[in-house]
């Protein structure tokens, strides 16, 4: 597996006004290109941190409207530099090759013209119709419900499983909680809409999409496109620590689905679907994150 950190040494001048710096060891996240090949043909390149790379191109495919569930896919794989016909300026290890099933095809528009960046997951699309897709599932219909005490508590435990970032200070995180609290699945990336590709990527080798009764809690903004994410993998309710954009709110009222921003302890705004949010008891204790159960192997 390639690294997830790199190790340098920085120079930090001296606050004593001497002029003198200290040399000290640091921990950065990496960030390396990641490619991925459908059919035999290329697709997209994305910058992310390495791991979970299959879990990311199964849920880039999601987020691209190409498959919904773990049926569409037929074999994937990272490729070690002695399969998939690497050519020499390709890295081992940073190509996923994914073979789709019978019937499956790339709609048009999916394909990028460059390079996707980590902070940009709708970069290389041609026209705003290729950017909105149609749900495969009925987010409008779930009915789920959640406490505001379930979700203040949930930016903490989300904070207690990002070890990358605990190491490094420079990742996003998504995670996958119940209505109930519970973290079900948790993942960091340089790339919000990267640790968003992530979760759903599990979901979705797992068989368990639509990801109905679940909440979806990212690190950062809710942008466009993350409500976007959210909604084509079924999640009823999507939580930000931070600021949703007006695109962010108008797609999750047109999707049906729940959209909290400013989460914040007990502070929040709900922007959409404030039905799903009901008042219930106290909230729940903080436990550790849980164990993810191995992916079936493909």
């Amino acid at each position: 597996m390639r690294r997830r950190v790199h190790r340098l040494t920085v120079s930090r001048p001296g606050a004593d006004g001497a002029g003198r710096s200290e040399d000290r060891a640091d921990l950065l996240a990496a960030e390396e290109p990641l490619g991925i090949r459908v059919d035999g043909a290329a697709l997209t390149m994305t910058m992310r941190t390495p791991g979970d790379d299959i879990e990311l191109a199964a849920g880039f495919l999601v987020s691209e409207g190409v498959v919904g569930s773990a049926a569409d896919i037929a074999t994937m794989k990272v490729c070690d530099g002695t399969t998939c016909g690497h050519t020499d300026h390709e890295q081992p290890g940073n190509i996923v090759d994914v073979t789709l099933a019978a019937g499956i095809g790339i709609p048009a528009g999916v394909r990028r013209s460059f390079l996707t960046t980590s902070a940009c997951g709708v970069c290389g699309k041609a026209s705003v119709n290729d950017i909105c897709l149609q749900p495969r599932f009925p987010v409008a219909e779930d009915p789920a419900r959640v406490s505001p005490d379930v979700l203040a508590a949930l930016p903490d435990r989300l904070r207690g499983g990002q070890r990358v970032f605990a190491r490094t200070g420079g990742l996003h995180a998504a995670g996958l909680f119940s209505t109930t609290g519970e973290l079900v699945a948790m993942k960091e990336d340089v790339g919000r809409h990267n640790a968003v590709d992530k979760v759903v990527g599990w979901a979705l080798l797992r068989d368990q999409l639509p990801l109905a009764g679940r909440i979806l809690l990212v690190s950062g903004r809710a942008s466009f496109e993350l409500v976007q994410k959210a909604a084509l993998a079924g999640v009823p309710v999507l939580a930000a620590v931070s600021a949703p954009s007006s695109l962010a709110v108008d797609l999750a009222g047109e999707a049906g689905l729940t959209l909290v921003g400013f989460l914040r302890g007990a502070s929040m705004n709900v922007y959409a679907g404030a039905h799903r949010i009901v008042a219930a008891a106290g909230p729940i204790a903080a436990e550790p994150a849980a164990a993810e159960p191995a992916a079936p192997d493909r």
